[in-house]
């Protein structure tokens, strides 16, 4: 019997190790941008013109304002749909939801991404901002009026 329990006992101290483990994984932006974004915004943020968006010097801007925050957890929660202008590039694209990514996954790629840029400090995105955004779904339509008030008061770049 108490061979039993310490067996049992060292099963869950072993899956609590790979659940920790996992956990501070899924907390690595660089990784969760390297699995889901790269393959369009390409390593490093560095994007594909007329293509896909640069991230890199560009995020930290928008991160900059409560508004620009709020923006980019949409974009990321909703995706992104129709013709945009980008770094003085026009983009007519499409960008999936990644909703079922977590609230600290998002949060951790879009503090990422803010890092690449020369800003400081670099603006940081919480799971509580992710959380908020995730609380009231967007529409394609929507999420396209929120980039033009955005551009309005605060020039996306």
């Amino acid at each position: 019997m108490i061979k039993r329990s310490l067996l049992l006992l060292a099963g869950v101290a072993a899956v609590a190790q790979v659940l920790a483990g996992s956990a501070n994984a899924a907390s690595d932006g660089a990784a969760v941008y390297n699995a889901n974004c790269s393959v369009c915004h390409q390593a490093g943020g560095a994007g594909m013109p007329g293509q896909f968006p640069v991230l890199k010097g560009r995020i930290d801007k928008i991160a900059a304002t409560p508004e620009g925050k709020k923006y980019l957890a949409d974009v990321v929660l909703n995706g992104l749909h129709g013709p945009i202008q980008a770094g003085g590039v026009s983009y007519a694209g499409f960008m999936p939801s990644l909703k079922a990514l977590s609230d600290d996954d998002i949060a951790a790629v879009l503090t990422y991404v803010a890092s690449l840029s020369d800003s400081k400090p670099t603006p940081t995105i919480t799971a509580d901002d992710i959380k908020a955004a995730r609380s009231t779904p967007k529409k394609g339509s929507e999420i396209q009026a929120e980039r033009n008030a955005l551009n309005a008061a605060h020039p996306i770049p």
